[in-house]
């Protein structure tokens, strides 16, 4: 098959022919349809991320398609199955799993990190009964590929973690693909949401889907002004960037007893204004994407209409524009890869 290679961190990734990944006990292999491209995946090629530890190394973990080869012990899914699955791929039996928790579970993998990603023809999944989720027959594989990290990450994050409630100011920092999602979803929760970022054109986006108001991030008295437009500091506010002065800023912005959800990747750490945190009674939440035994409320408010992930969607691009976009960036909203595709659609 072809997939995006490369043979260590910060190297430069190419195209190549490899061989086809084989469904292993309880898991299944996946024909690739669609597969997104998130800064997740480039974290992980500079060396971010310590799961990574073999290479030559396919990156690549949102994504959706068809079952085309279950291994022994499957019971629920058969070639053919429309699917996706959360990045967190969960093992369905430690005690995080009995919990429900399956997006924080001990003994996780995660295709593009634990092995071999997604950025290909075929992806090998484990535990198929735990982590795949059926394609309801009115979506297409390219909205189904952003349900897998950050979207559903987004909606669980505002609508479990934060728990924002109607007429809440929310804000969110950095408009990539899970910001813009947490914008959507907020939005659609009855939440007035400050959207801010560098660029103007993600600012645009941020509008269209519902913010009520944009900052373009200058690097001039961002809190302050965020603090005065809500009246006092936001309910809510989330770092979906992963930088360690949005971080700070994002705390900053908040009125007594706000919540901060750190959603955006912080390899390096952050130093956090802890005086401030301890004198608002601050909560500092994390959100690390959401289990498939908790996809159908999303899916609910997606087949209403009430959320619109595929109106995020700003391109698709092949298996070889990925290696710049992963490598040099790829533009606002959320870029799709096609590993069938040979030229950009």
């Amino acid at each position: 098959m072809r997939a995006v290679v490369y043979d260590g961190f910060g190297l430069a990734p190419e195209v190549r022919e490899v061989a086809e990944p084989v469904a292993p006990p309880g898991g299944v292999v996946i024909r690739v349809e669609a597969t997104g491209l998130c800064r997740s995946d480039w974290h992980g090629w500079q060396g971010h991320d310590a799961d990574i530890q073999k290479f030559p190394h396919v990156p690549g973990h949102e994504f959706s398609g068809i079952v085309a080869e279950t291994g022994a012990g499957v019971r629920n899914w058969t070639p053919g199955d429309r699917v996706m699955t959360p990045f967190v791929c969960a093992c369905g039996t430690c005690p995080d799993c009995a919990r429900g928790d399956h997006q924080v579970c001990a003994n996780q993998t995660q295709p593009g990190f634990t092995h071999w990603g997604s950025f290909a023809g075929h992806v090998a999944i484990d535990h198929a009964d735990v982590n795949l989720i059926r394609l309801p027959e009115q979506m297409s594989f390219a909205t189904a590929a952003g349900l897998g990290c950050r979207f559903a990450t987004a909606f669980r994050a505002v609508a479990d973690r934060a728990s924002v409630r109607p007429g809440e100011w929310v804000a969110v920092w950095g408009c990539g693909g899970v910001g813009l999602s947490a914008v959507m979803i907020a939005a659609a929760a009855g939440a007035r949401v400050v959207a801010i970022d560098t660029a103007p054109e993600a600012l645009a986006l941020a509008r269209r889907f519902g913010a009520a108001e944009t900052l373009l991030a200058d690097g001039s008295g961002l809190t302050g002004r965020i603090r005065d437009l809500t009246s006092g500091g936001a309910h809510v506010s989330m770092d979906a960037l992963g930088d360690p002065g949005v971080c700070a800023a994002s705390i900053l912005c908040l009125r007594r007893r706000g919540r901060h959800v750190q959603i955006g990747l912080l390899p390096q750490g952050a130093e956090l204004p802890m005086g401030r945190v301890i004198a608002y009674e601050l909560d500092l939440l994390g959100s690390h994407g959401m289990p498939a035994h908790a996809y159908p409320r999303m899916l609910e408010l997606i087949a209403s209409g009430a959320l619109a992930p595929e109106a995020l969607i700003t391109r698709t691009i092949s298996l070889d524009a990925a290696v710049p976009a992963l490598t040099g960036g790829s533009g606002p909203g959320v870029t799709m890869i096609d590993p069938w595709l040979h030229s950009e659609a």
